[in-house]
This record gives structure tokens, sequence and C-alpha cells, in this order.
């Protein structure tokens, strides 16, 4: 184990060049028309500003929890690519089942920023009524499951979901975000092995950004790789640039298409670097170099992105002023509405459980709503 006082070196973007790594976009920008999947302008300049508007929210957001005004922030800056961009690639009927870094998929998915930010502050018109910590979102409507802290009980259910759209004879595809620590995880090696048996239309999305919160990849596992686990599983891996938007697009899109066909499950190792710290708890100054930190900010996947487009004349500094200063403004309309809001009613917390209140919970119900309360504070 490596000291606070040693911090742990990784491997470095050299990783993402090594053989069997897909990519389209070189570290400028350009493209390889070997590979490149030849999207539609409009979705590529789609992708990048849905990449943008979620970096945005990001730095506010963990602007808030250092202000003290909401508690708690779990971010994607560095990751927006492998996010985004496989959200883009499947369809709006397929189901997303998140991690915790992936508002930005529901987001892209039309979940409204107003509910997004309601969540954040728990208020009574948070989904979830204030029974989660921030950033614990649900989006139902929008094919987008629940967060949930415990790591990898999510490919579990993913995997349930995809069985039953494939049993029921539905054109459905689940896909399963997961960071590289779930994969030491007991729900990771259940939901691979049942999916390979049953060949379930399921997506497996590790996003492997190097780091389990303080652990590095090196100490995760002795895989050479994280594509590599779903042989023993008889799951097709692959490994694709992370910080490529169209590289894990096309690579997402015909895992998808291959699930849809009958092909079985696809384990796809996302290879990306988490730029900020864990969560707005943790300080990664403690574990690893700044160095390392800046080799991956020389790749970051909005800037790649950006120059690909500056390169087909889709975009210049005019309409990226615009784009941010957009969304900073309508974060702020969001942040004073929310602000405004009353908390859920204190009742709240008894219901949404069972179908028909149990006599107990009535009664531990009038004796909270009866009683004194304390002062009120975040």
């Amino acid at each position: 184990m490596h000291t606070p006082e040693e911090p742990a070196p990784t491997n470095m973007p050299d990783a993402l060049r090594a053989h069997g790594v897909f990519r389209v976009l070189g570290d400028e920008g350009r493209a390889d028309s070997a590979t490149d999947p030849k999207l539609p302008l409009q979705l590529v300049q789609d992708i990048y500003r849905a990449m943008v508007r979620t970096r945005v929210i990001d730095q506010q957001l963990e602007r808030l929890q250092r202000q003290g005004r909401i508690g708690f922030h779990i971010g994607s800056v560095g990751e927006e690519a492998c996010i985004l961009a496989s959200a883009a690639a499947l369809r709006p009927t397929d189901w997303l089942l998140p991690c915790y870094r992936e508002f930005g998929a529901l987001l892209w998915r039309g979940f409204p920023l107003q509910t997004y930010v309601d969540n954040m502050f728990g208020n009574i018109d948070d989904p979830v009524q204030g029974r989660q910590m921030p950033d614990h979102y649900t989006g139902r409507k929008y094919r987008f499951g629940s967060v949930s802290s415990p790591i990898g009980t999510q490919m579990t259910q993913a995997v349930g979901m995809a069985w039953a759209a494939k049993k029921k004879g539905r054109d459905e595809v689940v896909g399963v975000f997961f960071g590289d620590g779930a994969t030491s995880s007991a729900d990771f090696h259940t939901a691979m092995n049942f999916a390979g048996v049953f060949e379930t239309p399921t997506l497996f999305l590790c996003r492997n950004n190097r780091w389990a919160i303080s652990l590095p990849s090196e100490q995760q596992t002795a895989a050479a790789t994280f594509a590599e686990k779903g042989v023993a599983y008889g799951v097709h891996g692959v490994r694709v640039d992370g910080n490529d938007a169209l590289a894990t697009y096309r690579v997402v899109r015909e895992a998808a298409n291959r699930a849809r066909a009958g092909g079985g499950p696809t384990l796809i190792e996302l290879m990306t670097y988490r730029v900020g710290g864990h969560s707005t708890s943790d300080d990664p100054r403690a574990y690893r170099v700044q160095d390392e930190v800046e080799r991956w900010r020389r790749i970051d996947p909005i800037k790649r992105l950006r120059e690909h487009l500056v390169r087909q004349h889709a975009w210049d500094e005019a309409r990226e002023r615009k784009l941010v200063s957009d969304t900073e403004q309508e974060l702020k309309r969001c942040i004073e509405a929310s602000e405004g809001k009353k908390p859920p009613p204190i009742e709240s917390m008894f219901e949404g459980v069972f179908d028909r209140q149990p006599w107990h919970l009535r009664e531990q119900q009038a004796q909270c709503v009866s009683g004194p309360r304390a002062k009120a504070r975040h």
C-alpha cells in the first residue's frame, strides 16, 4: 500500500494507445477515417453541448457544496465523453442504470435540470423526497434507474431487466454504468455469470477512471485489463478510449446492435480518468501526484471533441461562450428556485414503502408529526 506521503503512480495516457484500445480521435481532435463512425454533425454538436453543460453544472455544484448550501456532490469531470456518448448511442426505449456519476446521461434523456437541482437540495419537489443523499436521483419516465450507494447492486438489477425484456420479446437493451472498483463486488460476478449463461441484452459500461476512491487500478485487479474479465463468463469484452466521444459512441452502438440481434451481453471498458476527487468529501492530493492529473488534462475529452468540431468548421469561441453563459444562467435560476422551496413534509418519510400503510407506521407517523421539532438548519 502507498502512504499519503508517497502518492501511488498509475498508468499514464499512453495506456490509451495500447494494442486493442479502440480510438477515433487523436489527442488533437483529428479523426481517423478508418474508424470514424461518421455521425451526423448535428449529433456530434449535441453530444458536445451536453458534455460542456455537464462540466459547467459539475463545477457550480462543487462551489455550492463548498459554500455549505448543499451537502454533497459527486462529479464526472474528465469522464463526460464516456457517459454522454454512451447515452447518445442507446435508443430512448433502452434502459440505463447509473452508478452515481451519470447525471449528465439523465439530463441527456430530457430530465429537467430543475428537478435534478431539487434533488441536490432534497426539497419538496425532489423525486426521492429528500430520503437520499444529493446525487441519488431517479427518472423512471426517462428509463433511467435509481442511484444506490452500495457498490455493484445495479448490475444484477440490469441483467434481470434485460432478461425480462428478452423473455417478453421486447427490442430493448439495458446499459449499466459502474466503476472499475465495482468489478471486485459480488454483484459483478453474479451479473456477468447470469448474463453470459442466458445471453441477456446487457451492456456492462465499466468506467475505468483509474481510481476506486484512493485505490489505483493496479491494486484493484491482477488482470491485464478489465475487459478480459468477461472471457470466463462467455461475455464479449472490448476496450475503448473513453475520452474519445466518437469511439465510445461507435463501440456502444455496435454492442447494442449485437445485443438486439441476439448476440448477448458485452463488457465495455471505458478507459478514462477521474480528474477531480471521488466526491466533494475527498481530497485526491493525499494519494496521487498532480503530474499524473495534468497529463490526463492534456487529453481532456471536451477539448478533443471541440477541436474535432473546429476542424469541421462547426464550432467557434462565440458559440462556446454562449453555451457556457446560457448554462450558468439556467443553473442559477434553478438554484434560486430550489432554495426557495420547502422541505418534504416530515410525515412523508413513513410513506411510499407499503401499498397499505401498516398500523405501526401510522402510529409512528402520528407521534413524529405531533412531537417536538429541532431548530431548522441545513
